[in-house]
């Protein structure tokens, strides 16, 4: 299958959009991020919040293997993707045993969940909406834009958001995929912010001047998201672990997710992760040596950072050239 993916990639990427950001060289989270920060910074104020509900378990076979033979004759290889696509899936039983079920073939949707060929099928079926969009001229009559990646999408609007929306949800239908209308919503900058691909767009200040501008930062959900996984890390009933193969995870944690969380003002954010991660540790340390107060005698800053090795994401914002505040 990864030699097949290999061939058929580099079939379909000629003429792929650039609005696709998603399992592509040269394309990341970050282009679609730094491409999102463009359209608004340039009037296309209008955000749809675009979700779809199970895209990637409810891809239509037929309307699928059409977009792939678009490209690709050969009756063995699209033989051989439908056969890939109605594979079947083992599951547990709840006996303690194994049961094979064909859900994606008894119902003809869907592509093989961690199956190296999924993305790029599923970059193929979005490919639909994204040239279709362009094709009825809605890009230019509505000045509106999308930015994808899988299916995660958003529609930047200069125009009117709310016929957007009207016009994305007519072609969903016809692509026979479900919005999830809970999840769906329409932005309007500056008065508003909203979240994609794990960062909050919006009203932000520099911390230099004071002047407002509309730029990104890590979203609420995402700094919730790391502090969960640091206070799981230092989990009082983990003390029979190393110290120093805590901190090897924690470390492994925080620069994972500061490579991510690069671009726009972060220095807020790496300052809280850096107490927050400090100030577990303590706890962490104070538990498994039986020390009867916040630690910070014992284990400060310079102990944790100098001899057991933790690291700080502060001083990475000096070479970040999206953090200037």
């Amino acid at each position: 299958m990864s030699a097949a993916v290999v061939v058929l990639g580099a079939i379909f990427e000629v003429d792929m959009p650039a609005e696709q950001h998603a399992y592509r060289a040269h394309f990341s989270a970050h282009t679609a991020v730094r491409s999102v920060h463009s359209l608004i910074n340039t009037g296309h104020t209008e955000i749809i919040e675009g979700d779809l509900a199970g895209y990637f378990d409810s891809i239509p076979h037929a309307e699928l293997l059409k977009s792939v033979a678009r490209r690709v004759s050969d009756r063995h290889v699209l033989h051989l993707i439908k056969m890939w696509l109605d594979a079947p899936v083992e599951e547990d039983d709840g006996k303690g045993g194994k049961k094979r079920t064909t859900p994606n073939k008894d119902s003809g949707r869907g592509v093989p969940q961690g199956a190296p060929i999924s993305p790029l099928l599923s970059n193929l079926y979005m490919r639909r909406f994204v040239l279709g969009w362009k094709q009825r001229g809605l890009e230019h009559k509505l000045q509106a834009k999308i930015v994808s990646y899988a299916d995660d999408y958003v529609i930047c609007c200069k125009g009117s958001a709310a016929e957007a929306l009207r016009e994305m949800r007519w072609m969903m239908e016809r692509l026979k995929l479900t919005i999830n209308e809970a999840k769906t919503h329409v932005r309007r900058l500056p008065e508003e912010r909203f979240d994609f691909l794990g960062y909050d767009f919006g009203r932000c200040y520099s911390k230099q001047t004071g002047r407002a501008y509309l730029g990104t930062r890590p979203s609420k959900k995402s700094l919730k998201r790391i502090i969960g996984t640091i206070r799981e890390c230092t989990d009082p009933r983990t003390t029979w672990q190393e110290a120093g193969d805590v901190v090897s995870k924690l470390n492994r944690v925080m620069v994972g997710w500061a490579n991510y969380f690069s671009l726009g003002p972060v220095s807020k954010a790496y300052l809280t992760i850096d107490y927050y991660t400090a100030y577990r540790l303590r706890r962490w340390l104070c538990k498994k040596h039986k020390v009867r107060n916040t630690g910070k005698t014992r284990y400060p800053l310079e102990h944790l950072r100098d001899r057991l090795g933790l690291t700080s994401l502060t001083p990475r914002t000096r070479n970040l050239p999206w953090a200037k505040a």
